[in-house]
């Protein structure tokens, strides 16, 4: 695998999400707690809204439009709502947060 190095984990808030502008597009970056990172397509299913401006809860992220909740791990919209997003292999090494190069060339961000 290669992983591209985005930035300290520090950059990003607990609870909290930074976009990462690529090639192919937006992606979110979610830290869910102390060292768990999450990568996913930064627009909500429903109607485009920044994910990486929603509010970040257990291993979701509610999307600041109409408040659609999104598992970070599968990408599926739950409760009521249908839809995904594209999640990405993410981790952290040493106080940096790694995102994994190949999916971001084979998908959309």
């Amino acid at each position: 695998m290669s992983w591209i190095d985005i930035g300290a984990i520090d950059d990003i808030p607990l609870r909290g999400a930074r976009k990462v502008k690529t090639k192919l597009g937006c992606v979110a970056v979610f830290r869910t707690d102390e060292a768990t990172v999450f990568a996913t397509s930064n627009t909500c299913p429903h109607k485009g809204g920044p994910l990486n401006e929603g509010i970040v809860h257990d291993n979701k992220v509610t999307c600041p439009l109409h408040n659609w909740v999104l598992d970070l791990e599968s990408g599926e919209a739950l409760g009521a709502d249908e839809g995904r997003i594209e999640t990405y292999a993410a981790r952290v090494e040493n106080g940096r947060v790694l995102i994994e190069a190949s999916l971001l060339g084979r998908q959309a961000a």
